[in-house]
């Protein structure tokens, strides 16, 4: 067996200390090491502009891409070749022991056997859950009931016998065709809890065959922590599947960073979310990555403190992406093709994040083209985006052209109307524009000349007390009832009413 290796403060400086922000790990972390030529972060380049933040979830409001559940198998995303060495290595349990984008396949076994295996799988006894003290910094987001963790984290005999049963197969079948050891069984077993399959263990062992060395006692213990900050358990599988290495974190490590979102103004109802939209957060050093961003996002990007909070909340990736090269290309992009002045520029990162994500050529010039081709002026143009940064995050095929026709057909509006209601472009056609008006029509109760599209940002319950004088049952039946035929005439399938 080769030696353990080498502690990493053997190999690193001394970091500095900062007094605002504690360390637990504060003696194993320091600055980047030169020698240091791996990435753990997932690439978070997004190319195409329909990648929106998990945030609002409205059915009135248009999304460019459907909010879907993950699928069973997952694309996995290549290591950025340009990534700089930003990973917090004192954060692993064992930080000699690095993946390096294992380039060879796993090793197939002829065959082996199992019995024995069998045999002492049966004879296991059933795991116990760690316990573990909680800082005073993050004492509200630790803290869980008894109710809570006999309701959602305790399973019944029949379950937990479907789980073992599960997690044998997949583990037998495991060491059968690649190379797994005896010894990552029970881990491979608490992972199966969480809905990993044999294609997601193997690639993981492709492409972090380390993670697997850690015990499942302290792999049950850093989990059942995320879980409690707000982690959920069907997010679960994602992560461990796009970031295997959170394995390997020390629950020191999971702490701070957690407290850093915290020191941040993120409320503790969203730390769950933050993380589970990037996990490779947990690879970038507080000191000499994530809080250098946030400084740069203040001082550099112009955005004020008090805003910090609501931006990561928007975009968690902001933290894990190369924020300065991102900035600065797109300052600059839209100085130029717009004349923004930075303010506005500003205003834009401030309410939509997402836009530092987008690519210029294939997501943001071309909505501003589709803008400036039915009519509007670059300085309208600037308006709507400063208002409703959003619009760049539409798809022009299956929203903003739809929108755009219904406008000027049916509603009789130009599109200067849409420079006073930019927040037209961003509510759904099926859910609230059309129903809408077909409703005043039918009640003969729709104004001559252009349609208001004021009517179309009020609540349902004001919209039919202030423009159709009836009651909220009586539009949402009508609305219902417009939906159901809409989606007959789509799929040629008859809708059957109640008196058939």
């Amino acid at each position: 067996m080769a030696p353990p290796p080498p502690p990493l403060a053997a190999l690193r400086p001394a970091p500095l200390s900062l007094p605002s922000l504690p360390c637990p790990a504060a003696a194993r972390s320091g600055a980047r090491g030169c020698a240091v030529a791996f990435s753990l972060q997932t690439n978070v380049r997004l190319l195409k502009p329909n990648r929106r933040s998990r945030r609002s979830r409205h059915p009135y409001y248009d999304h460019d891409e459907d909010d879907d559940e993950e699928a069973e198998e997952f694309e996995f995303e290549e290591e950025d070749d340009d990534d700089e060495g930003d990973d917090d290595l004192s954060g692993l349990e064992h930080p000699g022991v690095l993946y390096s984008n294992n380039s060879r396949a796993p090793i197939k076994k002829a065959g082996r056997e199992t019995s024995a295996l069998k045999q002492s799988w049966e004879g296991r006894q059933p795991k116990t859950r760690d316990r573990y003290d909680t800082p005073e910094k993050i004492d509200a987001l630790h803290a869980r009931s008894k109710a809570s963790i006999s309701a959602t984290g305790l399973v019944n005999i029949e379950v937990e016998s479907k789980n073992k049963s599960t997690s044998l197969s997949v583990f037998q079948k495991l060491q059968e065709e690649y190379d797994f050891d005896d010894k990552w069984l029970p881990l491979i077993d608490y992972l199966c809890t969480f809905g990993l399959k044999e294609s997601h263990f193997i690639n993981i062992y492709e492409r972090h065959m380390a993670c697997f060395q850690i015990n499942q006692g302290s792999a049950e213990e850093r989990l059942e922590f995320l879980l409690s900050v707000g982690v959920k358990s069907k997010d679960m599988k994602r992560i461990l599947v796009r970031q295997p290495q959170i394995l390997e974190y020390t629950l020191s490590n999971l702490k701070y960073h957690v407290s850093f979102l915290v020191s941040l103004g993120v409320p503790s109802a969203r730390i769950g979310q933050i993380i589970s939209a990037a996990p490779s957060f947990f690879s970038y050093n507080v000191e000499q990555s994530l809080k250098p961003t946030i400084r740069y996002l203040i001082e550099e990007v112009g955005i004020e403190e008090s805003d910090v909070g609501k931006v990561v909340q928007l975009s968690p990736q902001i933290l894990v992406q190369r924020i300065d090269s991102a900035w600065k290309s797109r300052f600059l992009f839209l100085s130029k093709e717009l004349r923004a002045p930075k303010d506005n520029i500003v205003k834009m990162v401030t309410k939509h994040p997402q836009l530092l994500h987008y690519s210029i050529e294939d997501g943001i010039l071309p909505r501003i083209n589709f803008l400036r081709s039915i009519g509007m002026r670059d300085t309208d143009i600037l308006k709507v985006l400063t208002s409703l940064t959003q619009v760049l995050s539409l798809s022009l095929e299956e929203n903003l052209k739809p929108k755009y026709l219904y406008l000027v057909n049916d509603l009789k509006n130009d599109v200067q109307s849409l420079t006073k209601y930019p927040m037209y472009l961003s509510l759904s056609l099926e859910q609230r524009i059309r129903p809408r008006h077909r409703f005043l029509v039918s009640l003969k109760k729709a104004p001559k000349g252009p349609f208001p599209l004021s009517s179309f940002v009020p609540t349902d319950e004001r919209f039919c007390k202030q423009w159709a004088g009836t009651s909220l049952e009586k539009y949402h039946t009508f609305r219902q009832r417009m939906l159901l035929n809409g989606f007959a005439e789509k799929t040629g399938r008859k809708i059957l009413t109640s008196s058939q």
